[in-house]
């Protein structure tokens, strides 16, 4: 107890930080992945930058033990992707973590993990910019994926290196959406704002919260609702709403994990579209929802949790997606046991279309065992 109050001590007189932030430079370069034909036009090299305000964890929440003590921060990314007139240039900005895999008191071998908005300067036209078929708007989603080794040279100062992939997109709300990928090689330079914290290298363990796990053996049934505004203008001047069920029921298995399974129903507008279009007659809108049933792993970080189902429909009158279907999600538990989601919807990679909405969890304990 002496020891740790010596060293609160020292970070409340100033000298030290509390919070222990970093301020870190990126230089990157790479290529364009072009996964559809019409992208190829875009291939050239691809130089970016990145700077970055990051926090270095050190145990003063559960979670952060979790997952090895991991740096957060939040990005700013440039790039004139590759100097193309019709795609212009990237602007985004984006929280991300830095997940520890292998470490020592030196280095660390890291997966990064980033998702934002980004602003790209030229989208499609139909008549001004009709040769961009990769993004129909300005504002996109921004997400970085990234493999980084970190070394730290003395207090002070860390040299990073790696690859990864950052996609802009706009989960089919505004058409054409094919979507930017980017892979990229990167180098980097890191250091404290201040000295940090003394007890920053100690890795305290705090007490449970509610909304983790506790040793307790349970099953969540998590009822949610979502909506969508799917954006067909480009094929049929439309726009279409979607409407979904879901239900899923999981299982903690660790602090981090949650498995199990779920069930959805959907209702999507543009089916019963295409239905009629193509000559096929619809009597009521109720013909055209599709039950899906689906595997689930939950990965959760806090009150922030990302959920990934895989599932088939079981009944889908309109098919010219195919059954097999995908889903990510992005929680925040907010009161309670009612979240908030982001869901992105996906047929092999290709975005359908991006629902927001509610959820209520029941959480059901079964047996408890307390772990110390």
């Amino acid at each position: 107890m002496i020891i740790c109050n010596n060293a609160y001590g020292q970070a409340a007189s100033g000298k030290y930080s509390k919070l222990n932030i970093m301020a870190e430079a990126k230089i990157h370069y790479g290529f364009l992945y072009s996964h559809h034909l019409e992208l190829d036009k875009f291939q050239a090299h691809y130089p970016a930058y990145e700077f970055s305000i990051e926090q270095a964890t050190w145990g003063a929440k559960r979670w952060e033990v979790a997952y090895a003590y991991p740096i957060i921060g939040i990005s700013f990314w440039f790039s004139r992707l590759g100097g193309f007139e019709e795609i212009g240039s990237a602007y985004a900005l984006y929280p991300f973590i830095t997940f520890p895999i292998f470490y020592d008191s030196k280095n660390s071998i890291n997966f990064r993990l980033g998702l934002g908005l980004s602003y790209l300067t030229n989208k499609f036209d139909r008549t001004e910019n009709y040769k961009n078929f990769a993004i129909g708007s300005h504002v996109n989603v921004a997400g970085s994926l990234y493999l980084e080794y970190r070394r730290k040279l003395g207090r002070i100062f860390t040299i990073s290196g790696g690859f990864g992939l950052t996609h802009f997109s706009n989960g089919a709300t505004k058409t054409p959406n094919y979507g930017l990928n980017i892979l990229t090689a990167n180098i980097g330079v890191s250091a404290f704002l201040k000295p940090p914290n003394p007890a920053f290298d100690k890795k305290t363990l705090p007490e449970l919260y509610t909304f983790e796990f506790d040793g307790r053996k349970d099953l969540d049934i998590e009822f949610s609702f979502s909506y969508a505004s799917k954006d067909m203008t480009e094929q049929f001047g439309e726009r279409f709403n979607v409407f979904v069920l879901y239900i899923n029921t999981l299982k903690r298995i660790s602090y981090k994990s949650k498995i199990g399974g779920g069930i959805n129903l959907v209702y999507d507008a543009s089916d019963k579209y295409l239905l009629e279009w193509s000559g096929i007659e619809v009597d009521k809108p109720f013909e055209t929802v599709k039950p899906g049933i689906s595997a689930a792993y939950e990965l959760v970080i806090s009150k922030i949790s990302f959920m990934f189902n895989f599932g088939f429909y079981l009944y889908n009158k309109e098919a010219s997606e195919g059954q097999v279907y995908q889903c990510l999600t992005l929680k925040y538990n907010f009161i309670d046991n009612i979240f908030a989601h982001i869901v992105l919807n996906t047929n092999w990679g290709k975005a359908e279309y991006v629902g927001f909405g509610l959820g209520y969890k029941i959480n059901f304990i079964y047996k408890r065992k307390i772990k110390h």
